[in-house]
């Protein structure tokens, strides 16, 4: 009877997390998808404190304790501009959770002298290699995303060669172990391994390719909590572990997609290695661009009939959400028509823009993916394009020596006059020059985009 509950309650917590998995794919429905997973997860949890035998109840409440707090403490502190580093810790803490679990397990087992069934044998190694691998992966991803380490493709000579040597040295251990479960000196070698491959799996990725690591990390550790599942023999970790695991692959494949590039070249292509110079005679020609001040910008803006906002990177670092709402609503009660362009992979992990606005309250009915928007382009008036660069680059339709040549981007350029705040005229993420930035239809519009946005306000009111 006991399992039949226990069972019946980890269905309806795998049902309740496919619907809030379905309704995180919109904005409009993405809390309550969030609050209904919630609820998934709180029932798989009870079920398993309650059905599968807890010894020792005073460290699991410790457990929660530490934990919530923690988890509350970077709720309410960490900035939406550092959101992705932290989305990237928690992949890598998902990861390293669950390689100590199956550490633990195995360790009971070596300790209780008895054999290791092979499934269970299998699951361990798994988890170990997946789980560890995720970590050190999802450190390194912090790391470059908070600057501790460069954002830029690191490589090496034999890159290739050592990963492919480890990681096949790797799969010997796993069957090794497998095998002859009881050598502790070559599950400890195993485990080190891991960390070494996830260290060395995301240096070689440059900064650009960020939200493609974030999400890949995510599938890793849905993938190395279902693992963990198999081995302490836990229907909800498996169901749970899957589904993160495979709704982060699709996720992956979806930001491919958008970048046109194959999972391959994001890993191994070490895209973003190299900076080219900009500015005038940057490529050896000769370039010019020009920059409009606040108080032109503000005309243009308040006599348009439709402006596209394009948001990037640079708008969460200025933390201009709220301003841009302010700007967006001034210029609608001018009669002006207001639309976001959301490319897929603007930002430093996905969904990111749509997060950002989410928090100053920006209409969902506003916000427009990059294949909806692109067809209007040419009937905008004015784009503004805010801190992003590569996903706004016209090279990519044309230029066949430029490393985004395919990548759909979003076509501002196309817009009857383009305005792009930047803070200087720096490559983004990948390193490459913007022609966007040289077109006679574009003005730069240089400073601080908060402050900016600022000055836009006030200068639209005078209008």
């Amino acid at each position: 009877m006991t399992a039949a509950i226990s069972n019946l309650a980890y269905l309806l917590a795998a049902v309740l997390f496919i619907f809030g998995l379905k309704r995180l794919s919109s904005p409009a429905t993405a809390r309550s998808g969030n609050m209904v997973a919630s609820l998934g997860m709180l029932i798989a949890i009870v079920t398993t404190l309650l059905f599968e035998g807890i010894l020792n109840w005073p460290m699991i409440i410790i457990g929660i304790v530490i934990g919530s707090t923690i988890g509350l403490t970077f709720a309410k502190t960490v900035t939406m501009t550092a959101m992705p580093q932290m989305v990237a810790l928690l992949n890598g803490f998902g990861g390293g959770a669950s390689a100590v679990v199956a550490s633990a397990e195995y360790a009971r087992y070596i300790n209780a002298g008895g054999e290791i069934p092979l499934n269970f044998g299998i699951a361990i190694q798994l988890s170990i290699v997946i789980g560890w691998l995720t970590f050190s992966g999802s450190v390194i991803a912090f790391g470059k995303l908070q600057e501790l380490v460069t954002g830029r493709a690191v490589t090496y000579p034999l890159q290739k060669t050592v990963n492919a040597v480890l990681l096949t040295g790797m799969l010997l251990l796993v069957v090794t172990l497998v095998a002859q479960p009881d050598n502790v000196p070559l599950f400890l070698a195993l485990s080190a391994a891991a960390l070494l491959l996830g260290i060395l799996s995301v240096i070689p990725i440059g900064g650009a390719d960020m939200p493609v690591v974030i999400s890949l990390l995510n599938s890793y550790s849905g993938l190395a909590a279902s693992m963990t599942g198999f081995v302490i023999n836990n229907e909800g970790l498996i169901i749970s572990g899957a589904l993160v695991g495979a709704s982060g692959l699709i996720l992956t494949n979806i930001m491919c997609k958008a970048m046109n590039r194959s999972l391959a070249n994001v890993l191994f292509g070490a895209f973003g290695s190299t900076v080219q110079e900009i500015g005038a005679g940057g490529d050896g020609g000769e370039k010019s661009y020009r920059s409009l001040s606040h108080e032109d910008a503000a005309t243009m803006l308040a006599y348009a009939k439709q402006v596209v906002i394009a948001p990037g990177y640079g708008l969460a670092v200025s933390q201009a959400q709220h301003a841009v709402r302010e700007l967006a609503d001034l210029l609608q009660a001018r009669g002006v028509i207001v639309k976001y362009a959301i490319h897929p992979v603007a930002g430093r992990m996905p969904g990111h823009m749509n997060v950002l606005l989410a928090e100053a309250d920006v209409p969902y009915d506003q916000l427009y993916d990059m294949d909806q928007i692109n067809p209007e382009m040419p009937r905008t008036d004015v784009s503004v394009t805010v801190g992003a660069n590569d996903v706004v680059n016209p090279a990519a339709r044309h230029d066949t020596t430029s490393p985004l040549y395919g990548m759909p981007i979003l076509d501002v350029d196309k817009a009857h006059h383009a305005i792009v705040m930047k803070r200087s005229m720096r490559p983004g993420f990948a390193g490459v020059d913007n022609e966007l930035f040289y077109l006679p239809n574009t003005s730069m519009l240089f400073g601080d985009a908060k402050d900016s946005f600022k000055k836009l306000i006030e200068a639209v009111k005078e209008v």
